[in-house]
C-alpha cells in the first residue's frame, strides 16, 4: 500500500487496499474526504489545496497511515500551453500549495508575459470554480461515492465528512480561504539567449531668431513771448548703435537707434544606444545643475535643499525583440536647454533677488514595431513664435512717416524645428581585430613637428613582397 497519495482538488479517485480495512477516518476533511466503500476500496476526493493523512484500521485493529496531498490540478493548463504556444515545448509547471510555478525556457520576454497571464487567468478560474463546486450541497461528496461504487453503503467516516461538507457548502468562504484562493503564479521562466539592440538616434534641431528694433529720441524747445516750450521724446529702444543730430544755436536735436539681429543655431546629435531585450537603456548628452527648493518643517525649521535637474540631450528605450526579428520599441527623446532669461524670486523680508533657471524641453514618446534597419521618425515639433511691440507718443507716433521720430517698435520672429530618427539593429558580435581609429593614425618625428608643422607624421609606404625566384627547367644541369 502507498505510504503517500496525490490528488487533484475537484477530482476524485479510487485506492485499493490489500488487506481488508474495518474503518478509517481522514485528518482535515476540509481539503479531502475519504469514504470506505468496500472493505477493499477507499473513494477519495480532493476539496481544497493542502495536505492532510488517512488512518486505516484493519480487522485486526492495527491501524495504517498514509499521507494526503491535494494540490491544483494542472492538466487543463498544459493542454492550453499546448494549443496557444505550440513552439513552446519546455515549460515546466510545478504545484506548491496553492501556487503555481513556472519554469523552463521561451522565447522571448513577450512570450513569457503571455504565459503568465494564462497561469493567473486559469488560477483565479480554478478558484472560482472550486469555490462553486464546494457549495453543491453537503452531500455532493457522498453522492460522488454512491455513484462510483453503484452501493450506498457508507461507513462510519463518513458522517464526519458529510458534516464538513456541509459546512462548506453554509460557508463558501472557508473554502476559498484554506484552499488558497489567493493563490499566486510564481514566474521562473527564462528567456533563451536574450538578444541585445542597437539604438540609432538622429536628432536634427534648426532654430532661427529675427530681432528687428527701431527707436528715436526728439527734443525740441523755443520761446514766443513770454512763453517758453520744451518737447521731449525718449522711445529709444536701448540698442548700442545710434545716429545723433544736435543743433548747437537752438539746442534741438534728433536720436536714432536701430538694430537688427539674426541668430541661427544647428543641432546634430546622433546618439548610440545598446540594451538586452527587455531592459531600458537611458543616454544623456548634456549636464546638471541644482536648483534649490525650500523644505517646510514645523516651526521654524525651513530648510533648503538642492534638487538636480538634467538637461541636454537624452534618450531613454526599452526594446523587446519579437519572433520574425520584428523589435517592439518604446522610446522617449528628449531635447532640453537652459533659457537665458531665468525666473527672479524674491525673499521676504530682503531686497536681493535670486534668479532661478528654467529650461526649455521638447520630449516625444511612442510605441513602435520595427524589423532591423528601419528607421522612424518623430517631426512635428515645430516652434514658430512672433512678438511685436510698439510704444509711440499718442497722436505724433499715428503720422506717416515722420511719425516713426516718435515711436519705438520691436519685432521678433523665433522659429524652431525638431525632428527624431530612430533605427533599431538587432546587435551582432564584431569580427575579431576590429578596425580603430588610432589605427591610422602615425606620432610625427621631431624634424617633421618641429620644422614641417606637423601634427601627423606620415603614413609608411605599403611593404612589398619581393616576387618569388622562377625555378630553373627541368633537365637543365
Amino acid at each position: 500500500m502507498a505510504k503517500e497519495v496525490t490528488l487533484s482538488t475537484g477530482k476524485s479517485s479510487l485506492m485499493r487496499l490489500p488487506f481488508p480495512a474495518a474503518r478509517v477516518a481522514v485528518g482535515d476533511a476540509k481539503i479531502a474526504d475519504v469514504i470506505l466503500l468496500n472493505p477493499s476500496e477507499i473513494y477519495m476526493l480532493g476539496k481544497a489545496t493542502g495536505s492532510t493523512n488517512l488512518i486505516v484500521w484493519n480487522r485486526a485493529n492495527q491501524a495504517s497511515v498514509i499521507d494526503i496531498t491535494v494540490g491544483l490540478d494542472v492538466g487543463g493548463l498544459r493542454q492550453q500551453f499546448a494549443e496557444l504556444f505550440p513552439n513552446e515545448r519546455d515549460i515546466r509547471i510545478t504545484v506548491s500549495g496553492n501556487s503555481l510555478i513556472l519554469s523552463g525556457t521561451v522565447a522571448d520576454s513577450v512570450r513569457a508575459a503571455q504565459i503568465v497571464s494564462v497561469a493567473s487567468a486559469y488560477l483565479s478560474r480554478n478558484a472560482r470554480s472550486g469555490n462553486q463546486g464546494s457549495s453543491a450541497g453537503p452531500d455532493a461528496a457522498a453522492q460522488a461515492a454512491q455513484n462510483a461504487s453503484g452501493t450506498g453503503a457508507p461507513s462510519a467516516a463518513s458522517g464526519a465528512a458529510a458534516g464538513a461538507a456541509y459546512q462548506q457548502a453554509m460557508d463558501p468562504m472557508s473554502g476559498l480561504s484554506q484552499g488558497g484562493g489567493n493563490g499566486r503564479v510564481v514566474n521562473m521562466l527564462a528567456v533563451a539567449a536574450p538578444q541585445q539592440v542597437m539604438l540609432e538616434v538622429k536628432i536634427a534641431e534648426v532654430s532661427k531668431t529675427l530681432v528687428d528694433q527701431l527707436g528715436a529720441s526728439v527734443g525740441l524747445n523755443g520761446s514766443r513771448g513770454s512763453w517758453t516750450y520744451t518737447m521731449l521724446s525718449n522711445l529709444l529702444s536701448g540698442n548700442p548703435s545710434k545716429v545723433d543730430a544736435f543743433n548747437n544755436k537752438s539746442g534741438k536735436f534728433v536720436t536714432l537707434d536701430a538694430q537688427k539681429n539674426d541668430g541661427l543655431i544647428k543641432v546634430l546629435a546622433e546618439p548610440t544606444v545598446m540594451a538586452i531585450s527587455g531592459q531600458e537603456a537611458s543616454f544623456l548628452a548634456g549636464g546638471k545643475i541644482f536648483i534649490p527648493v525650500a523644505q517646510t518643517g514645523t516651526g521654524s525649521n525651513n530648510q533648503v535643499t538642492l534638487e538636480e535637474k538634467e538637461y541636454g540631450i537624452a534618450v531613454r528605450f526599452t526594446p523587446t525583440v519579437l519572433d520574425g526579428g520584428r523589435i517592439n520599441l518604446r522610446v522617449t527623446p528628449e531635447v532640453s536647454e537652459l533659457n537665458r532669461e531665468g525666473i527672479g524670486i524674491t525673499a521676504s523680508g530682503s531686497t536681493a533677488t535670486s534668479i532661478l533657471p528654467s529650461f526649455t524641453t521638447r520630449r516625444a514618446s511612442t510605441t513602435v514595431q520595427l524589423f532591423d534597419g528601419q528607421s522612424f521618425a518623430i517631426g512635428g515639433l515645430i516652434k514658430n513664435n512672433v512678438t511685436s511691440s510698439i510704444k509711440a507718443f499718442p497722436g505724433l507716433g499715428e503720422i506717416p512717416i515722420l511719425g516713426a521720430l516718435f515711436r519705438s517698435s520691436d519685432f521678433q520672429s523665433d522659429r524652431t524645428e525638431l525632428v527624431f530618427i530612430v533605427t533599431p539593429h538587432l546587435a551582432q558580435p564584431l569580427p575579431p581585430n576590429p578596425k580603430l581609429p588610432t589605427d591610422d593614425y602615425v606620432q610625427p618625428n621631431r624634424f617633421d613637428f618641429f620644422l614641417n608643422g606637423k601634427l601627423e607624421g606620415s603614413s609608411p609606404p605599403p611593404a612589398t613582397t619581393a616576387p618569388a625566384p622562377t625555378p630553373a627547367p627541368a633537365g637543365n644541369p
